[in-house]
């Protein structure tokens, strides 16, 4: 016996509709990017803003004052922290196959210091590439800053545009939720801040006191890649491992083992305590995320894809309350 299936003329309609909806999006993907990344920014600096707002400081002078102090302490991390950075990684890379030959000597047969020296040049161009071609964006950049700016100054901003569009009560709704995924993103963004310099810096010390090499860059790359959890700690302990372990096996173990108590004193002691407001993503759903995040977006996918995994879980868990 066949079953006969039938699709109605609206469902194809839908169904062309979403899919010219998604072509829209993906056409202005950076668009969407820039909104997702200022509503992540206004989420973290909202609480800010507020606090001296009941100080009795204007609003718009209170965006304006943080928004400056935000900026020019991002100006300060590349003007004092990046040069050094990239000048100790340019060494690291130029006794890389040294470190690697003294971890195993039968490698010198096939590592030629001479056409990894050689391939050194075109790396370091390619990085200054990269970060010059991120700050020469200037249009992505001033309206990331712009939207920033408009969504902390014009509080009811979302409360006014559905009052044109829907009733009192719907409205409410949607404003609710919103106030909910604005307050888990805005204490997990400050939260990972917080991780970040914690760990870039027990790294650092950590490091120091074993006197590995190269401690300002990976201590840093240690703080950056807690952006990635769960892969982001592990990556990080590979290139200390290598360095270390130039020197001696015991010393490769030892960066080993101090950024496993590292990673244990975090999951135990500070994200407890850092994470209380932000509920954390289940591992999976991270792993998940990540790897669609960098498929799609590259690095900026990957930057973005744990926070667009909150927003749509707030927004699943949230409307499964409403339908109770």
């Amino acid at each position: 016996m066949t079953q006969k299936i039938e699709i109605s003329a609206k469902t194809i309609i839908f169904a062309v509709i979403f899919l010219l909806f998604l072509k829209v999006l993906w056409v202005i993907r950076e668009l969407v990017y820039a909104l997702f990344l200022s509503f992540i920014f206004m989420s973290a600096l909202k609480p800010v803003v507020n606090l001296l707002e009941r100080k009795r400081v204007p609003r718009f002078l209170a965006v304006l004052l943080l928004l400056v102090v935000v900026l020019s302490l991002i100006s300060l991390f590349f003007t004092f922290v990046i040069p050094p950075l990239v000048q100790e990684s340019i060494i690291f890379f130029k006794t890389l196959p040294e470190i690697m030959t003294k971890m195993i000597p039968g490698l010198s047969l096939y590592i030629n210091a001479d056409s990894v020296g050689s391939f050194l040049p075109d790396l370091t161009q390619n990085v200054f590439k990269v970060v010059s071609g991120v700050f020469s964006n200037f249009v992505f950049v001033i309206t990331i800053i712009f939207f920033t700016f408009y969504f902390l100054l014009e509080e009811k901003f979302l409360r006014k545009f559905l009052d044109k569009f829907l009733e009192d009560q719907q409205a409410e709704r949607i404003v609710l939720l919103f106030e909910k995924i604005e307050a888990r993103m805005g204490a997990w963004v400050r939260g990972e801040l917080v991780l970040m310099i914690v760990v870039g810096v027990m790294s650092y010390i950590g490091l120091s006191l074993l006197k590995v090499k190269y401690v300002l860059s990976l201590s840093i790359i240690a703080g950056i890649l807690e952006v990635a959890p769960i892969i982001g700690p592990v990556i990080s302990a590979i290139p200390a491992f290598f360095v270390a372990a130039s020197s001696s096996w015991f010393m490769g173990f030892s960066a080993i083992a101090l950024y496993f108590l590292i990673q244990q004193l975090e999951n135990n002691i500070v994200v407890p305590y850092v994470m209380r407001k932000a509920v954390g993503i289940n591992p999976i759903i991270t792993l998940i995320a990540l790897t669609i995040g960098g498929k799609l977006g590259g690095f900026l996918g990957i930057l973005l894809a744990v926070p667009f995994a909150l927003f749509i879980e707030t927004l699943l868990v949230e409307f499964s309350k409403m339908r109770r």
